[in-house]
């Protein structure tokens, strides 16, 4: 695969639409701790959330609510603290789960919502119930 310092190497790069993308990526940065990879005039940024990326288009219409943005992080309730000062709605609050997971969900200004993982441990997927396929 060739590598293009204009593209993130991500294999999935989600883009998510906002109105204005120069306030979304300053609210995600001050909400979520996302960082600016590049920025494609005003009508682009692309945003690094830990080792994957996605992209903030230019946009008005309201989110789809069939997608959430997983977003694997270190210290989900510390997370959690940072981004509901910043003003995003904690839709669950962080929560053990037993395949090894501290989740929560929030919602951004705009209605995006996003899924904040943290790993505890590793645990055998069959013993909660899941079935382990090409891992």
């Amino acid at each position: 695969m060739r590598y293009n310092r204009s593209v993130p190497p991500c294999a999935v790069i989600p883009v998510l639409h906002y109105p204005s993308p120069k306030e979304a990526a300053e609210w995600l940065q001050k909400a979520f701790g996302f960082t600016v990879r590049l920025r494609i005039e005003n009508h682009r940024i692309q945003m690094r959330a830990g080792d994957g990326c996605f992209t903030i288009a230019e946009g008005g219409g309201m989110p789809n609510r069939s997608c959430t943005v997983q977003v694997r992080i270190e210290g989900a309730r510390e997370h959690c603290e940072r981004a509901r000062n910043a003003g995003a709605r904690i839709v669950d609050e962080p929560l053990d789960a037993i395949y090894g997971e501290r989740q929560y969900n929030a919602e951004d200004f705009h209605g995006h919502r996003w899924n904040f993982t943290e790993t505890l441990a590793d645990v055998d997927p069959e013993s909660w119930g899941g079935t382990p396929v090409n891992l």
